[in-house]
């Protein structure tokens, strides 16, 4: 009696290849910048003085979001947790989910950090970045 391959197994071979694949690609994404994925689709527009970055997150709060901005580098994560419980006579049902998604972007100028701005609004965060401008710091060199 011939034994049936388990159809699971094919489609877990198939996800771990396709990891590598994504791995190996990593560095070569992104032209200047530094592109992590991981569930969240996001726009980047340099706008000359400000970069704007607008991500998709449907399904989430706005409790549920956490933005941090370190070394250049943007984190936008979510998470959101749900649990649902129905009980009558004789039937009982209790599911729980959990869903979190998270997306890190390095911008390639410095970002005044004291002047970010986010909105979440239907679904939709926009964080707005203000670039850094030049030094006030700086002064004439004469040649001898």
């Amino acid at each position: 009696m011939s034994r049936r391959k388990n159809p699971f197994d094919e489609l877990e071979e198939m996800f771990e290849r396709m990891g590598r694949q994504f791995d190996e690609m990593g560095g070569q994404l992104g032209g200047g910048m530094d592109w992590q994925t991981g569930g969240i689709s996001v726009d980047v527009v340099d706008n000359g003085d400000e970069y704007v970055v607008t991500a998709d997150l449907p399904g989430f709060e706005k409790d549920d979001l956490d933005i941090t901005l370190q070394e250049n580098r943007l984190r936008i994560s979510a998470e959101h947790e749900s649990e649902v419980k129905e009980e009558g006579e004789e039937y009982l049902r209790q599911e729980r989910s959990q869903r979190s998604v998270s997306r890190t972007v390095s911008l390639p100028d410095p970002v005044d950090e004291s002047s970010v701005s986010a909105e979440y609004r239907n679904g939709v965060l926009t964080v707005s970045l203000p670039k850094i401008n030049g030094s006030d710091d700086s002064h004439n060199i004469e040649v001898s």
